[in-house]
């Protein structure tokens, strides 16, 4: 016979079983990177930008088509359209459905076709500009942090020699012998194509310093880790720990430096084009389209405005995205 303590322990025995057998919470282990992204999708200035940036890499992708089938024609003129005094006629620079931006003073061409594909040779040289930048930054900052001694003394003092170096006036000092060089030696077809070589090599042989300096700090701290030196006690060559070791450790501050290089890179783009060293007529850049609006900027403001606003847009939306994407792998950095 059950005395009543025993039954006591058999129900509560009976309910911890029903408790422990009843449904469970599983837990979903998260990556890093996961985390990050779910980070990032949360700010919406961050998810804006993102948008903005896509947008213009699909309208830089589309120009080329769309100026072969005919769709944009940022070459031909309207003369019929342009009054007297070679200013577009009618309001807004001659705003209307066949040319919506209107017609470029002087010459007549279609406005938004001319800064559309222009973005299209303006994020392609500050995209290859900026992959140079980053492939010489990465290297040097690796084996400057991992190396050290004598070869951090050197890649060093060549980082300090490229920031003293006057590179805006060397740039228009030299532009016409490099630009020759070019065409001659490395057997570029002369004009635009040899001038976009030489702009795009400049800004990336100058532009690497700042994320030299980054990852090196970031390698003084990773060459100490367990990792790191358990490849060095068997025996890895210096390449596997440079580059399987400690590179994928790298991605996110260089990822986050891609985007902050890039604008300024279409900032530079546009400056040169300015001073009439990038890409000359009629290709159309950012740049030379926004120089060639600065004659009729009192007569014509809003084909002023189309490129200035353009090169606004996409180097704000660059900085925001990347403001956004150290936030979201670096929560512990402030904007």
């Amino acid at each position: 016979m059950t005395s009543p303590a025993n039954e006591v322990d058999e129900i509560a025995t009976d309910e911890a079983t029903h408790h422990s057998t009843g449904p469970s919470t599983a837990v979903v282990s998260k990556s890093p990177t996961r985390i990050a992204m779910e980070r990032f999708r949360k700010d919406k200035l961050s998810m804006t930008a993102f948008s903005i940036v896509v947008f213009f890499f699909v309208a830089a992708v589309l120009a080329p088509i769309l100026v072969k089938t005919g769709v944009l024609d940022p070459f031909g003129t309207n003369q019929d359209l342009l009054n007297e005094f070679s200013l577009p006629s009618g309001k807004w620079g001659g705003m209307s459905s066949s040319h919506p931006l209107g017609l470029e003073p002087g010459v007549g061409r279609d406005a938004l076709s001319r800064v559309w594909y222009g973005i299209t040779f303006s994020l392609a040289m500050s995209i290859s500009a900026t992959i140079i930048a980053i492939v010489l930054g990465v290297v040097l900052g690796i084996v400057s942090g991992a190396s050290g001694g004598w070869a951090d003394t050197i890649i060093g003092r060549l980082i300090d020699l490229t920031l003293s170096f006057p590179q805006t006036l060397m740039l228009l000092a030299l532009s016409s012998v490099l630009v020759t060089f070019i065409s001659d030696k490395l057997h570029v077809p002369s004009g635009n194509p040899s001038q976009a070589v030489y702009v795009v090599a400049i800004l990336g042989l100058f532009g690497w310093t700042g994320i030299a300096r980054l990852v090196r700090g970031q390698v003084l701290s990773l060459r100490e880790a367990e990792f790191v030196q358990a490849a060095n006690l068997m025996g890895a060559s210096r390449a596997r720990i440079y580059f399987k070791e400690i590179l994928p450790n790298l991605w996110a501050p260089i990822l986050v430096s891609f985007t902050l290089i890039m604008p300024t890179f279409v900032s530079a783009e546009a400056a040169l084009g300015y001073l009439g060293v990038s890409i000359g007529p009629p290709t159309p850049t950012l740049g030379t389209v926004l120089n060639d609006s600065l004659s009729y900027a009192d007569t014509d403001p809003l084909y002023f405005f189309v490129p200035a606003v353009t090169i606004m847009v996409i180097v704000v939306s660059f900085n925001l995205l990347g403001d956004g994407l150290r936030d979201a792998l670096d929560p512990k950095g402030n904007r």
